[in-house]
């Protein structure tokens, strides 16, 4: 009914820069909040960075100065940037929409995760 799917994760080295986004599509009527997590190996999802309406954000301590998060409602995009990437944010991402697909359904849709990979 309702698919997000992320882009935009790669290799890169320290201090470089990558923009991940996330698009999602189906029976939408409104999103809420965005979101980004991330994963490493044995450990839980983290929050990194999530979006309210209208824009009001938020930011894990550790990214904040690096890390941009926006959101395009024309598109149910959300997107991520982050700059001056460090070894320690090597993660799987994940985006997450909270989203209204009806009057009285909402719920959280996941994308797959991207990879991001800070390694010279």
């Amino acid at each position: 009914q309702v698919q997000v799917v992320e882009s935009g994760g790669g290799l890169v080295q320290p201090g470089g820069s990558l923009r991940l986004s996330c698009v999602a599509s189906g029976n939408i009527l409104v999103t809420n909040n965005w979101a980004w997590f991330r994963q490493t190996p044995g450990q839980e999802r983290d929050l990194v960075a999530e979006i309210f309406r209208p824009t009001s954000t938020e930011y894990k301590e550790s990214v904040k100065g690096r890390f941009t998060i926006s959101r395009d409602d024309a598109k149910n995009a959300v997107y991520l940037e982050m700059n001056n990437l460090k070894p320690e944010d090597t993660a799987v991402y994940y985006c997450r929409g909270d989203i209204l697909t009806g009057p009285l359904e909402r719920q959280y849709y996941w994308g797959q995760g991207t990879q991001v990979t800070v390694s010279s």
